[in-house]
This record gives C-alpha cells, structure tokens and sequence, in this order.
C-alpha cells in the first residue's frame, strides 16, 4: 500500500522544496504544483507534492497516521 505523507513547505528552490512535518524534513518535487508558496501544506507521494490541502486536513492526517502507527508497535 502507498500512502501520500502531509508536509509544510519551507524552502523552494525553482521545482523543488523542502517540506517538513513532525521535526523531519524532505526535499520533494513540485511539478504538479507551480502555484506552491511557503507555509502550504501539501500531500506527498514518491518525493513528489501531489496536492494541496489546508491546514487542519494536514493536521489531522498527521494525527491519524501517528494513531495507525502507534496502534501496529
């Protein structure tokens, strides 16, 4: 199964970005997503910020995703 990880923007750098979440950071494309600007919130799937979404739909798939991975330890 594939999953798309909420992050927040905090750096681009033409087609690429750096997006963060819980202390992490990761450099992603984003292609799909000229319009981004920094302190959106978008969807991530294979490196890659697929869409946008605002930011209590991030929160809370963070908060889901930290009950599923809690609950599978």
């Amino acid at each position: 199964m594939c999953l798309a990880i909420p992050l927040t923007i905090q750096k681009i750098e033409g087609k690429t970005a750096i997006g963060t979440a819980n202390g992490i950071s990761q450099k992603i494309r984003i292609d799909f997503l000229p319009d981004c600007q920094l302190g959106d919130d978008v969807m991530v799937h294979a490196g890659f910020a697929i869409e946008k979404i605002d930011a209590q739909k991030a929160q809370e798939t963070r908060e889901l995703y930290q009950e599923i991975f809690h609950a599978v330890q």
